[in-house]
């Protein structure tokens, strides 16, 4: 679901001397029907300034990524620091189309939309149980120790490119596109 204010403000090209785009309706398909198998890379900071990523599982729900992670996790913290990210996907839907998401990721705290994104998540074969702002369940591989958090990506920028297979496809019909949100406040 993508409501005006999910809506980004401007499409614009990434490449030099291209006039085409890959449209919205185009990249928020593939953002809210991910392919079966499909990951999903969370790049954060570190409290030195280096990166680290890491695969997670996450959803495309309400006009912006949701994913869970523990507390005491390396993301965690690092998130609890700095809530500056990037979650990054490739698509194998052919055409294919590689989706990067730039933004903030916040924890949610509101109890009625935890307990309902747990269920969400928890749909997807992964038992969870909302306890106030707090999620608990079998411990995640890519989530870590329960107690976990459900953190909400909103997008500032985000970035469509043909994915892997697409460098060898003659039907170019992703063309690299940047979508700049409302509110943008990333370099």
């Amino acid at each position: 679901m993508t409501t005006a204010a999910h809506a980004p403000e401007s499409e614009t090209p990434m490449v030099d001397g291209q006039t085409e785009t890959t449209s919205w309706a185009a990249a928020l398909e593939r953002l809210e029907h991910p392919a079966p198998g499909q990951n999903h890379w969370l790049a954060t900071v570190r409290p030195d300034g280096w990166p680290h990523l890491m695969p997670i599982i996450a959803f495309w729900i309400d006009g912006a990524f949701h994913f869970l992670a523990g507390q005491a996790t390396r993301k965690g913290r690092n998130l609890a620091a700095d809530d500056r990210c990037v979650i990054g996907t490739g698509n194998l839907t052919l055409p294919s189309l590689d989706l990067i998401v730039e933004g903030r990721a916040r924890p949610v705290t509101d109890e009625a939309t935890v307990r309902r994104l747990a269920e969400e998540f928890g749909g997807e074969g992964w038992p969870l149980e909302a306890r106030g702002s707090d999620v608990y369940g079998p411990h995640g591989p890519t989530a870590g120790p329960p107690p976990y958090a459900i953190y909400r990506l909103e997008p500032a920028k985000l970035f469509g490119l043909p994915g892997m297979f697409g460098m060898f496809e003659v039907d170019r019909s992703h063309p690299a596109t940047r979508w700049t949100f409302p509110g943008d406040s990333a370099g």
